[in-house]
């Protein structure tokens, strides 16, 4: 493609200027320049002939298009002002109404930039002024004076609690203020990991109690102002059922009180197999993580002595007892050991408050329901249970009174199930009403109990069904045993957290797969914790006094990890033993 050879293309251009062809069409000609153009140039023009210069003589005169001040370029005006010429256009001021509008808009700019960084906080703080603090808690207390109530934070008291819930009286007479609340109002709330401040569900199979469910979080949801738990015949994960678990683990936890919850039952007494649960457990222990509970659950021990032994027996094989001690006449014990008791020696792996300080995961069974069948009609009925280790001969607590206390033994007994070699079950079952099934209606269940570390002999527990007392130990009835050389076993001093599922395992009870339907689901229309008035450091899964935290921490692989199922398998060994294994 050709270089442009009309008048205008052939005066610009990278190959398009020729003096002689720029001569003669005239592109130039009126130039205000005193020379003509360079003849460096390429002509372009295909029908211009080429002209050969004039020959040119020796000279000692620069030629006049060569000299800069007398053939400057197009923008000398730039380059070369002229002070006497551009004095004539000076019409400077200092109140000209331009250089005032400059003035006027940096001051505005400057203004705003000041406001939006310091003027609008400053503002904003006047205008949103925080309440009145009327407690000693940062952002005030609510109604049990001692639970901060923090603006856009999650509330342990639900906003929806009436008003006639916030107190109660307790069965020791003392007054009792609500610390948490949630009465589950809000439809379609669901409980992923990271969803809920206060509850999780579980994924997972548990199969610690041979369960034939796998619990997923799509089983738990909230409708028509109630958390339902849904089980449904479904494969997942080589199972033929799938349900749901809901935990509080490391989230919300309580160390003493009173805990209620209004629950309809799934399915009917008369199809028995289903294994609905509200229990209390160790924050040290977290439900199907097995590599956590080895050597921890159920221990509620604080003494160093043979109780926190391997299967209870010493290196010489004694007590005698141990061997026969269960009500079979075979072993009695087949625990590992307390991991973490009051023999740990010092320096070890431990989460204090001191090595000799003895720490478990006891558990508090507010409900597990079952079906009598026995009876005709078949009768439904709560398991309330305190499961503790070491373990009394025969597994047999002082069940008499006034250590132990059954209410109305029309309705309550104490369960024949009392324990094996890998629990003991300080048990008793009471009979439930067929219409509190399938969200038909609801009844309250709860446990109310009480431990003082420097004070244990005032430990108890309550248990309550339909609002009513149902039975009570105290620490009495789990105090020592001669015979299997053992000492007392604590009322719970550890942080517990909330569990509520629904299960089925042949352990618990046989399954009457001719009755029972699915998908089946249990209700839960509140979940309420109370304390006695005046204690401190009650609502925490770390407590000063039973710490958690880094324990947990510095454990994370055993605590996140379902699939390991001892404590060596989490890359840990067992702190030694002063007296079994010496330091």
């Amino acid at each position: 493609m050709g270089v442009a050879t009309n008048q205008i293309g052939a005066g610009y251009g990278p190959y398009s200027y020729n003096p002689n062809h720029a001569k003669e069409t005239g592109m130039y000609a009126n130039s205000r320049f005193s020379a003509s153009p360079s003849e460096t140039s390429i002509v372009t023009a295909p029908t211009q002939e080429r002209v050969a210069p004039a020959a040119m003589g020796p000279t000692n005169t620069i030629p006049p298009y060569l000299q800069w001040e007398k053939d400057p370029d197009l923008d000398d005006a730039l380059h070369n002002p002229d002070p006497r010429f551009d004095s004539r256009f000076s019409d400077f001021t200092l109140f000209s109404a331009r250089g005032w509008m400059n003035v006027g808009a940096l001051i505005i700019l400057v203004t705003g930039l000041i406001t939006l960084f310091a003027g609008y906080p400053i503002i904003d703080h006047y205008k949103h002024l925080p309440g009145k603090i009327t407690g000693f808690n940062l952002g005030g207390i609510n109604s049990s004076g001692q639970i901060p109530d923090l603006p856009g934070l999650p509330k342990l008291i639900d906003s929806e609690t009436p008003d006639s819930a916030f107190t109660r009286t307790g069965s020791d007479g003392k007054k009792y203020n609500l610390v948490f609340s949630d009465e589950f109002n809000t439809d379609g709330r669901t409980f992923y990991p990271g969803e809920d401040a206060f509850w999780e569900a579980a994924d997972l199979h548990y199969w610690p109690t041979g369960d034939l469910e796998w619990y997923d979080p799509s089983a738990i949801t909230t409708k028509d102002g109630k958390l339902v738990i849904t089980m449904e015949e479904k494969q997942v994960h080589d199972l033929n059922f799938m349900s749901g678990m809901l935990t509080s683990w490391n989230k919300l936890c309580f160390t003493t009180g009173y805990i209620e919850l209004s629950i309809s039952m799934p399915g009917t007494p008369q199809a028995p197999g289903l294994w609905p649960g509200a229990w209390t457990l160790g924050n040290l222990g977290r439900a199907g993580y097995g590599a956590t509970t080895e050597g921890m659950w159920p221990y509620s021990y604080d003494d160093c002595d043979l109780g926190t032994f391997p299967n209870q027996t010493a290196k010489d094989g004694t007590p005698q007892a141990a061997a026969t001690g269960s009500d079979r006449g075979g072993p009695i014990s087949f625990l590992p050991g307390q991991r973490l008791s009051a023999c740990t020696c010092p320096g070890s792996d431990h989460p204090g408050p001191s090595t000799n300080i003895g720490r478990g995961v006891p558990e508090i069974d507010i409900i597990e329901t079952e079906v009598n069948v026995s009876t005709i009609p078949f009768q439904g009925c709560v398991s309330q249970s305190y499961q503790v280790a070491p373990y009394n001969f025969q597994y047999t607590p002082d069940i008499s009174e006034p250590a132990t206390t059954i209410y109305d033994t029309s309705i309550t007994s104490m369960n024949t199930y009392k324990g094996g070699v890998y629990q003991q079950a300080v048990s008793a079952l009471s009979d439930i009403d067929s219409q509190f099934y399938s969200g038909n209606a609801y009844a309250t269940y709860g446990t109310e109990y009480w431990s003082d570390p420097n004070n244990r002999d005032d430990g108890y527990i309550t248990w309550y069904s339909n609002g009513q007392k149902t039975w009570t130990i105290t620490a009495a009835t789990v105090g020592s045993d001669s015979v299997m050389e053992i000492s007392k076993r604590l009322i719970s001093e550890e942080p517990m957290y909330v569990i509520m599922n629904l299960g089925m395992s042949p352990s618990f009870q046989k399954q009457d797969f001719k009755h029972l339907t699915f998908p089946v689901s249990m209700f839960i229309d509140y979940v309420r914790i109370y304390q006695r008035e005046g204690v401190k450091n009650g609502v925490t899964c770390d407590p000063p006094n039973r710490p958690t935290s880094d324990y947990i921490e510095r454990h994370m692989q055993a605590y996140t990890n379902p699939n390991l199922t001892t404590w060596a398998q989490a890359g840990n060994l067992f702190p030694r033993n002063s007296l079994y294994d010496g330091c």
